[in-house]
């Protein structure tokens, strides 16, 4: 990874963790192709690195830092997907079980 790319990562997680984020974890898909050629603070851009920055955050921070990273020179385009919230559900614990029961049973 280029110091470059590294500094633009840490200024984007120092700033998501001051407006209140956790960040779960930071993946890096690597560097490919844009999908169309895209021109940003006077330079026109063909390649592109890829990072997906998972985070849980309250609702408000999304507009500051779509405004934070849009003044930020070195991001290219910046994009915040939310994330369904997967249930989770409670352990109604250990159904005792009469395994007399289940041992006189007879078979069909």
């Amino acid at each position: 990874m280029q110091p470059e790319t590294a500094a633009v990562l840490k200024r984007t997680v120092e700033a998501l963790m001051e407006n209140g984020a956790v960040v779960r974890n930071l993946e890096n898909l690597g560097e490919r192709a844009l999908p169309y050629k895209i021109s940003k603070h006077k330079q026109r851009h063909r390649r592109g690195g890829y990072f997906l920055v998972d985070l849980e955050a309250p609702p408000s921070i999304v507009s500051t830092m779509m405004d934070h990273l849009g003044r930020d020179i070195d991001v290219i385009r910046r994009a915040f997907i939310k994330r369904p919230v997967s249930k989770t559900e409670e352990c109604s614990g250990i159904i005792p079980v009469n395994f007399e029961d289940k041992l006189t049973a007879k078979k069909k």
